[in-house]
């Protein structure tokens, strides 16, 4: 890439931010300038283009409209996760949301869990965990997590299920002992989530702008936490208001500590800190 090509021209960027907006609801202000330069770069190489003009013209382009978006909207949205995070939200799913869900409908109805904005699986198999250490505890117990992403890139990650031991450190070691595999080499310091983990996390590619999210039937509990945040306000009470229409009545909405929804037109009340539920009206 030449020197008089090395920063994207204002009208790029502001090309590509509308398209953005338009496409994911993301809203980059202009300091993100920087970081929206590096991440295409990534695209530049893998199509072995040479300016960001370059690239505007080919994503725009009829080509680019049906093979890039994509690829596009994976480089520049932000994936931060990790595993328990915030973890009085599990200590109250233990003690207080899975006991009245049992309680309510008993053991035999399956409990659905969608994690919505689920990035490389963290949130997702940490749901997992302790939904299945509930089950040893009641007999009976069934779940499934609904894992849902706009990156193909960290769906893919988030499928295999491995992590450094770095990553895996916040589990608690006798969770992971439980719930994750050593690899065979013994020189690598890879885990493997275990199959029966695996198999209860059901991934899928959604976006928060799609009209449908093509799901027929209800959710026990919506986690969409740390994800409102890279959308405007008008932009999070669209999103909430369509990830609430798959919410159980009295089902729970758990959202990041820096999130508010104060103020939004939404069936749900608040119950704790960064924690909603839906209105026992029928839906």
């Amino acid at each position: 890439m030449s020197s008089r090509e090395e920063a994207i021209s204002n009208a790029d960027f502001g090309r590509l931010r509308s398209f953005i907006y338009a496409q994911s609801g993301i809203n980059l202000n202009m300091d993100k300038r920087t970081m929206l330069e590096l991440r295409i770069k990534r695209r530049l190489k893998s199509l072995n283009l040479t300016s960001f003009s370059e690239y505007c013209e080919y994503l725009f382009g009829h080509q680019g409209q049906k093979e890039e978006i994509v690829h596009f909207l994976d480089v520049v949205t932000t994936n931060k996760t990790d595993f328990f995070r915030e973890p009085d939200h599990f200590e109250y799913l233990t003690r207080t949301a899975l006991p009245e869900l049992v309680a309510r409908n008993g053991r035999e109805r399956q409990v659905v869990v969608w994690s919505a904005g689920c990035s490389t699986g963290e949130e997702p198999y940490t749901l997992a965990m302790v939904m299945y250490e509930f089950g040893l505890a009641h007999p009976g117990f069934q779940f499934k997590v609904l894992a849902t992403d706009i990156s193909t890139t960290v769906l893919k990650k988030a499928t295999l299920g491995i992590y450094s031991e770095e990553v895996v450190r916040p589990v608690a070691s006798d969770l992971r002992k439980k719930y994750f595999m050593r690899s065979r080499d013994r020189s690598s310091n890879l885990l493997r989530v275990v199959p029966e983990l695996r198999q209860r996390v059901e991934f899928q590619r959604l976006n928060f702008k799609d009209a449908d999210y093509g799901m027929t039937d209800k959710v026990d509990m919506i986690f969409c936490r740390n994800v409102i945040i890279y959308f405007d306000r008008a932009t999070q009470e669209q999103i909430l208001q369509k990830l609430t229409q798959h919410l159980m009545p009295g089902g729970y909405c758990f959202v990041g500590h820096s999130e508010t929804l104060h103020g939004m037109d939404l069936p749900l009340m608040p119950v704790a800190p960064a924690l909603y539920r839906r209105a026992n009206a029928r839906p």
